[in-house]
């Protein structure tokens, strides 16, 4: 069940709400699953690794390395492409609150666009989804990724919205939360998916100017 957004800082008039993909919009699951698959190993083994490698900081792709050392991920994904067995987003892999809130946010007026770090293709299975949004752009399509500080200023400009008029949303500190408040923009910090809880209530996740535990509490936050 939803909870009341908290605040740690005064409210500010929202005209732009720009939101995270992964663990945001969309579950994981089907992702990591798919390189599993691929390399032959049992999917909680992967998910486990994922989990082990975020949790020190690192990157999570160094899961795939642990499994197979020296691999290079880039080229093993156009593999995976090239053999048919590539990323696939349909609609059983949004969160259940993620039309609805979206469709809120514009009917009040807010703009609402999509970001996060994620293949070009991704973007392309998104759009193919027709989500309520703006505008929706991917780390890949841009050449940039968070937690870079000129990935959250393309943000803005897909915003179209100044940085505190702007709220950026995700369930990560170290890609959302720090970076996204570094370049001035508002963080809420969503409880959802294993990054979103693991960091929960930490203060690596205090900086965030609301702490979410669903898509449906941005359209009080807005209001407010």
């Amino acid at each position: 069940m939803a909870g009341t957004p908290q605040t740690t800082a005064a409210a500010a008039t929202v005209t732009a709400v720009a939101l995270d993909i992964g663990e945001t919009l969309v579950r994981d699951d089907r992702y990591w699953g798919g390189w599993a698959d691929w390399l032959g190993v049992p999917r909680h083994t992967l998910a486990a690794l994922v989990g082990a490698v975020v949790g020190q900081g690192r990157d999570s792709a160094d899961a795939l390395r642990l499994l197979r050392p020296g691999i290079d991920v880039g080229a093993e994904y156009a593999a995976r492409e090239a053999a048919g067995r590539g990323e696939h987003l349909d609609e059983t892999d949004l969160y259940p609150d993620v039309r609805p809130a979206l469709t809120a946010l514009r009917e009040a007026g807010v703009r609402v666009v999509v970001a996060g770090n994620q293949t070009a293709r991704a973007g392309e299975l998104l759009r193919a989804l027709d989500l309520p949004v703006d505008a929706l752009a991917t780390s890949d399509e841009w050449g940039v990724a968070k937690p870079s500080p000129h990935f959250f200023a393309r943000v803005l400009e897909l915003a179209q919205a100044p940085p505190h008029r702007t709220v950026y949303v995700g369930d990560h500190p170290v890609n959302d939360v720090a970076p996204a408040k570094a370049c001035g923009l508002r963080v809420a910090h969503l409880r959802r998916g294993p990054w979103g809880h693991l960091w929960a209530g930490t203060s690596e996740a205090a900086p965030a100017d609301w702490h979410l535990d669903s898509l449906h509490d941005l359209r009080a936050l807005v209001a407010g």
